[in-house]
């Protein structure tokens, strides 16, 4: 196997484990409700909100990730991420208090933060021309640790106890990391492969993309994190209410975030063939109305309603990772995926305790879902002002664009 190859390998796994770290506790704190009410409480949305340290951490540490790249080497913070991921999830495995579960997830969240910035940056240079192909495929892997969170979780800890649950992920994060750490630093030129250069983007439209992307980021973050947080529990309500079916209740979250997996994919190859705009707009249609109904079903139709707002929800994010790698030249991506994710987790720090708060005060999650539609129609907006160039098809082109003929009288004066 090729080293870009392996890279990308060891990049999907890490995508994996990021999203299913986050959402451990999510299907845990069901059993934790069983399990340990002495210890945590028998409550759920106090025990939920035992994550935000977690989120808040995870999206401001994304910030200086780019920078810590260029001292340390995007390997050796991709090493951290393995170890130090899986050393706290086993911590977080072994406390007995609120007060110690809070900190461990916190200290799992600055390591989880590792990823995005800098696992996006080398899968981007590892894709070569098929980026969106190898972003659909990598956006399927993260979505296989969403899917696989709450049936594994609630597996584990029907059998074995919430513990477990924590413990077993940590564990196996830490074996792919030392297999990762024989892996040599990555570099596309030699790794034998040609590097095209980045073409020169009018500056106009490069500022009208960043502004949009930021706004996206900021409003699918929360919407994204809380959907995720909040399916197990959803499922529970409104399908399998018995605490003798929490196995049932994670295969159902399982199979409704499946389905974002397999939309990942999907929007992957239609990325490359497509503008970005062509693809964001269409699945970004689905999201209001998915969140609404679900705010108001009950019953078996709850699933494909979760099913098709996972689609959507997953979708977005595979078109947003490749907006930057488009609009962007390369050695900036790694700095502004970090700007991009912390302004994005930073509201998905949001979602842990609103969706705590929304169901403490109404007992339910109605309430919830139609303040996520809001925001879905928010990040609507945003996709329809953002460019809809065909140069991102032909990078070539950009040089006769109206906007490149505009600046170079400017230049010349």
């Amino acid at each position: 196997m090729h080293a870009d190859a392996r890279q990308i390998w060891f990049i999907n796994a890490a995508h994996s484990f990021t999203h299913y770290a986050l959402l451990i506790l999510a299907t845990a704190v069901l059993a934790m409700v069983q399990q340990a009410p002495d210890a945590f409480g028998g409550e759920y949305g106090p025990i939920l909100a035992l994550g935000t340290a977690m989120f808040v951490v995870y999206g401001l540490g994304s910030l200086p990730m780019g920078w810590l790249a260029d001292r340390f080497g995007r390997r050796g913070m991709m090493v951290a991420f393995f170890l130090g991921g899986g050393a706290s999830m086993v911590l977080a495995g072994t406390v007995s208090s609120p007060l110690g579960l809070a900190v461990a997830l916190a200290l799992m969240g600055a390591f989880l933060a590792i990823y995005h910035p800098i696992g996006t940056a080398i899968l981007v240079e590892a894709a070569g021309a098929r980026v969106g192909r190898s972003m659909g495929i990598n956006g399927a892997f993260g979505n296989i640790g969403v899917a696989a969170a709450p049936i594994v979780t609630a597996f584990v800890a029907a059998r074995w106890g919430w513990h477990w649950a924590f413990v077993v992920p940590g564990l196996v994060c830490i074996a792919v990391g030392l297999l990762y750490l024989r892996e040599p630093s990555f570099d596309a030129g030699k790794a034998g492969r040609a590097v095209k250069p980045f073409p020169d983007i009018p500056p106009a439209v490069v500022r009208r993309a960043v502004i949009v992307l930021m706004a996206i980021a900021a409003t699918s973050g929360l919407v994204f994190n809380a959907f995720t947080l909040l399916v197990p529990k959803l499922m529970e309500e409104r399908l399998a209410s018995s605490p003798d079916l929490l196995p049932v209740v994670g295969l159902l979250a399982f199979l409704a975030t499946l389905c974002g997996g397999l939309t990942q994919y999907t929007v992957g190859q239609m990325i490359d063939r497509n503008t970005l705009k062509a693809v964001f707009l269409p699945i970004s249609l689905v999201l209001v109305p998915g969140l609404l109904g679900l705010a108001f079903a009950e019953g078996w139709i709850v699933l494909p309603l979760a099913g098709v707002v996972a689609a959507s929800i997953f979708g977005q994010v595979t078109v947003n990772d490749t907006m930057t790698a488009r609009y962007i030249a390369p050695e900036l991506r790694a700095k502004l995926y970090s700007i991009r994710f912390t302004i994005g987790f930073m509201g998905a720090a949001a979602a842990s305790p609103l969706v705590g708060f929304l169901h403490e005060a109404t007992g339910d999650l109605a309430l919830s879902m139609v303040v996520l539609a809001a925001f879905g129609s928010v990040t609507l907006l945003c996709g329809v002002v953002f460019p809809n160039r065909r140069e991102e098809l032909s990078p070539e082109l950009w040089a006769r664009a109206p906007e490149a003929h505009a600046v170079r009288p400017a230049a010349a004066e």
